[in-house]
């Protein structure tokens, strides 16, 4: 359920969503992450739901002492009126036995919120492609049917690989089995995408093939990717990845160093 911080529900009409997938290496989160920095968003809500372990910490898009210590929880929802456009981000893992239910809210929040669209941006085991998703970039995009007929020329421009479909049994030539779509590593992605379908809803999946290790690079190329679609930055730069603000909270990514104490 969206909880809305200002009296009155924030209307969402013809607005564009960007919400990431809990998936390997955190790639949506992060790209999430330069979204809202970059952008200055402005925190409207927080998404409240059971179906996340709960958490709760300091801003982590703190640009000084004054609001360094404000409270933030797992779900939260960002905005930037010019462009049209909010954010969903998620920071918390999903409770392994409600990831259906999760699925579902997101789904009726969606819906009843009126979005024009709805990107997810997520991630998959690079380890676990088949042989014909090795080739191009590691960049794959699924889309409903229902933004495809608004949007086949904006991907057929962008010459993105839509995500292939694998045999399901790979190794074996079965001409009755029909090839399905694995998402290994993409938490909810497969699902939502899914509920999507099945709802009539216009959503696109952006995903990199990736491991776990340092994803920032991952992250801007994810994010850089959904920037040549949806122009969220103007101008071009020499180097894309300087146009994107680093969060003060990716200085905490990998922990604190060793204590001297130790030794």
């Amino acid at each position: 359920m969206f909880i809305s911080s200002q009296n009155s529900p924030t209307a969402f009409k013809g607005f564009t969503l960007v919400m990431p997938a809990v998936a390997v290496g955190n790639v949506g989160q992060l790209a999430v992450d330069l979204i809202v920095s970059t952008l200055n968003m402005s925190r409207v809500g927080y998404f409240h739901t059971d179906c996340l372990i709960p958490m709760a910490g300091n801003n982590p898009y703190a640009s000084g002492k004054e609001d360094a210590e404000e409270l933030h929880t797992p779900a939260e929802v960002y905005t930037e009126a010019e462009l049209k456009l909010a954010v969903l981000q998620i920071r918390a893992p999903i409770i392994q036995t409600r990831t259906k239910r999760f699925r579902q809210q997101l789904v009726s929040w969606i819906k009843a919120s009126g979005f024009s669209r709805t990107v997810v941006l997520s991630s998959s085991h690079a380890y676990q492609r088949d042989d014909q998703q090795l080739q191009g970039t590691p960049l794959r995009y699924l889309v409903t049917p229902s933004l495809l007929t608004a949007s086949a020329d904006a991907f057929k421009e962008l010459s993105w690989k839509e995500m292939e479909r694998i045999p399901a049994f790979p190794g074996v030539k079965d001409a009755d089995a029909e090839p399905r779509l694995c998402i290994p590593g993409g938490g909810i992605t497969k699902g939502l995408y899914t509920d999507s379908c099945a709802e009539n809803l216009p959503v696109a999946v952006l995903l990199l093939f990736c491991s776990e290790g340092d994803n920032i690079p991952d992250a801007f190329a994810l994010v850089n990717h959904l920037n040549d679609w949806l122009h969220l930055l103007d101008g071009q730069c020499q180097e894309p990845n300087s146009k994107w603000k680093i969060p003060t909270s990716w200085s905490l990514l990998f922990g604190g160093g060793i204590p001297p104490a130790l030794f």
